[in-house]
């Protein structure tokens, strides 16, 4: 009897840290533009896909809203938090909303004042 042995698949599960975050977008024109933008920081991978654009970064990731306004040749205050949630499909790591910007962060303890999340242990 032959006994066969199956590849390690590339796709296991894997639970370490991967210091990522990142969200896609919708592949149109609001979404290119976001993607023009974040593409300019030095820790942040774009993805073009058919549908939609992969934005994916190291650590932490801030999309400033005036940022996007000057690129889409719109006034300020025209991409706001409402506008990004229109665009973007996902998300992975913690995203908080302010008022100029989104921020992505990949490590749940670097949101912490963000979030109003204690750190310290409960005794």
């Amino acid at each position: 009897m032959t006994t066969f042995k199956t590849a390690e698949s590339p796709f296991k599960s894997d639970n370490t840290a991967s210091n990522r975050c990142g969200f896609t977008l919708m592949n149109n024109q609001v979404g290119a533009i976001v993607a023009e933008v974040m593409e300019q920081r030095d820790n942040v991978t774009i993805t073009p896909l058919p549908s939609m654009i992969r934005v994916d970064a190291d650590g932490r990731m801030d999309v400033i809203y005036s940022e996007v306004d000057e690129a889409a040749g719109e006034e300020e205050g025209w991409f706001n938090s409402a506008e990004f949630e229109e665009s973007m499909s996902t998300h992975y790591g913690r995203m908080v909303h302010l008022d100029d910007r989104t921020i992505m962060f990949a490590n749940p303890e670097d949101a912490a004042e963000y979030l109003d999340f204690d750190l310290k242990p409960i005794s």
